[in-house]
């Protein structure tokens, strides 16, 4: 899905021409997402967490384009910014439950339902700031199963990366029996523990009262849904 429509070089003041080099395979135009480079990034506006960048760039075609795109202030070259976990809480004779987030978010100006997440601190790990954001955000402590490379969440608009971090609690652990929230001033969070089974159906349900589900967890819930072994009905 395209954010926002390229548009040409020409407004840039350091661009007198739009040059175009072709690549004719069998008498088409190279659509060869490959060949596009990035050719130069103007801050347009920077906050304390985040700015606004215009690049400029080639398409497959060597047109030159403009792009704008959001960045975090904070990113630290050669990594990714942050981590997304996936808490699975496991306790005897109990559902196995996903653990997520609940929490108010201005730019949508309502309450979402998220994985708990955070920005890695510089000197830390993938797996320290898991363990770590777990225990603030929601009081659990879990041990990291999986951690995948980096990964985008919205290419279209930023360049923010995450890696996602897969979790098992054992809530049969006298320290997972009250797990206690260690949140930061201005935060606010609410953890909601769903079945791993009725996942997708309660995530409709908060979606149809008016709370927005982050679109990671509902692909996961699908993907839950999807894989599900079916129920043996005996007549």
């Amino acid at each position: 899905m395209r954010l926002q429509r390229p548009t040409s070089a020409r407004r840039s003041s350091h661009v007198d021409t739009v040059t175009e080099t072709s690549t004719m395979e069998n008498g088409e135009m190279s659509n060869d997402a490959g060949a596009c480079r990035v050719l130069n990034k103007e801050v347009l506006s920077k906050g304390r967490w985040v700015a606004l960048n215009e690049i400029t760039y080639t398409d497959p075609s060597g047109k030159e384009r403009k792009w704008e795109s959001a960045e975090r202030t904070t990113k630290i070259s050669g990594e990714s910014d942050g981590v997304v976990i996936i808490p699975v809480l496991k306790r005897l004779l109990k559902y196995d439950c996903v653990v997520l987030v609940k929490q108010f978010r201005p730019p949508v100006g309502t309450v979402t339902i998220e994985f708990p997440a955070g920005l890695i601190d510089r000197g830390e790990s993938a797996q320290e700031c898991a363990v770590r954001e777990l225990k603030e955000e929601t009081g659990f402590t879990g041990v990291v199963k999986h951690i995948s490379p980096c990964t985008t969440i919205d290419p279209g608009l930023s360049n923010c990366t995450v890696k996602m971090v897969t979790m098992e609690i054992d809530g049969d652990l006298a320290e997972n029996y009250h797990p206690r929230k260690h949140l930061e001033e201005g935060e606010f969070i609410e953890v909601v523990q769903i079945p791993i089974d009725t996942l997708l159906d309660r995530l409709n349900t908060l979606l149809n009262n008016g709370v927005i589900v982050h679109s990671i967890v509902y692909t996961y819930a699908i993907a839950c849904a999807q894989t599900a072994k079916p129920k043996i009905v005996i007549p």
